[in-house]
């Protein structure tokens, strides 16, 4: 089953979330560009089989996103697609241009999904899975969690908000923005 097959996918994202959501739209058929800074996505240097994994399938470009010729060139990738996924905070996004308003007015199609690490209005306040897990109060010394609970559930609820924003803009409501915040993906477990 490919239920989006000739859906075209541009992720930005990098490190768990995004990447494992990346791959869970590949699975359903999606046409994914992931797009790396310079120095590539730290996840590769973390754990390679991992990356490679996550990465099957998928185009990569490295980009940097803070010259006119990035930006230039990832406008080109933005231009034919349906998604945007992204990691950054909402201020990193503005600064290159890619906030929600100035996304939508140059690529009116394109749905994003914006994974962050709270909700608002907290979104800039930065953090990792188990920032996440300890503010939800599900972190117990000494022992670290098996898994990255809250990396995984905001990947699967950005897949889902991916697959709502397509839906909404085939059944005529427009192009859409949503961000799914990775503490509350942990909430779900508190």
């Amino acid at each position: 089953m490919r239920p989006l097959a000739g859906t075209r996918v541009v992720s930005l994202a990098v490190n768990t979330p995004g990447p494992v959501a990346a791959a869970r739209l590949r699975e359903l058929g999606a046409e994914v560009t992931k797009v790396e800074p310079p120095g590539g996505d730290p996840l590769e240097r973390v754990s390679r089989p991992w990356y490679d994994e996550l990465r099957a399938g998928q185009e990569v470009v490295r980009l940097d996103l803070k010259s006119d010729e990035g930006r230039a060139a990832l406008d080109e990738l933005l231009a034919p697609a349906d998604v945007l996924l992204t990691s950054h905070r909402p201020s990193a996004l503005s600064r290159l241009g890619l906030a929600w308003s100035d996304l939508h007015a140059r690529f009116p199609r394109l749905v994003q999904v914006a994974i962050v690490g709270f909700a608002a209005p907290d979104q800039e306040l930065p953090g990792h899975d188990l920032t996440y897990l300890a503010s939800r109060g599900l972190l117990a010394p000494p022992e670290l969690p098996r898994t990255l609970i809250a990396d995984l559930g905001g990947a699967e609820r950005a897949v889902a908000a991916v697959l709502g924003l397509l839906l909404a803009r085939e059944r005529g409501d427009g192009a859409g923005y949503a961000e799914v915040a990775l503490a509350g993906a942990a909430d779900f477990f508190a």
